[in-house]
């Protein structure tokens, strides 16, 4: 009888007694450090919604940009990168400004999701708004809604937009 209870004790105290030894985030836990922050000379643009800052990489949150190489055409049928065009507008944004992101999750390559701001504008929002990233939270459904009606950015000519844009309501 003593040992089943020696193996019973074992049992429950390994889980135990590894979650305290153990890494908090290796198995994949969100960043401990919500608040992430770089000067302007150690942010880079790596796409139309994803950032360096420093060492660390986050991707805005609530946005879903074109990726890179992603075709679009113009209203007189000329192609261009309409991920590039996206990566052009957040740089535009960040240039020469620190920016300051909330970490408000994960994604599923293990990169902050973060709520940014440089020189006080909310990067996704603005991003969105300007018609150069779709709207994944329902936070940012209207400034969406608002810069394709007004055919801003990649809005301007519907029919050229990315395919995943073609199909919005």
């Amino acid at each position: 009888m003593g040992g089943a209870a020696l193996l019973l004790s074992a049992a429950i105290a390994t889980p135990l007694i590894l979650a305290v030894v153990l890494p908090s985030n290796l198995f994949g836990s969100a960043p401990t450090d919500r608040r992430w922050e770089a000067e302007a000379g150690e942010v880079r643009i790596i796409d139309g919604e994803t950032l360096g800052l420093g060492e660390r990489v986050v991707r805005l949150a609530g946005v879903a940009a074109p990726t890179r190489g992603e075709a679009c055409s113009g209203r007189s049928g000329d192609a261009f990168d309409c991920g590039g065009a996206a990566t052009a507008a957040l740089t535009r944004l960040v240039t020469g400004h620190p920016v300051a992101c909330r970490i408000v999750g994960q994604d599923g390559f293990g990169r902050g999701l973060g709520e940014c701001v440089a020189g006080g504008t909310d990067l996704g929002r603005t991003l969105v708004g300007g018609g150069f990233a779709l709207a994944t939270a329902s936070a940012l459904r209207a400034p969406e809604v608002a810069a394709r009606d007004g055919g801003r950015g990649l809005w301007a000519h519907p029919a050229g937009a990315p395919a995943a844009w073609r199909n919005r309501d």
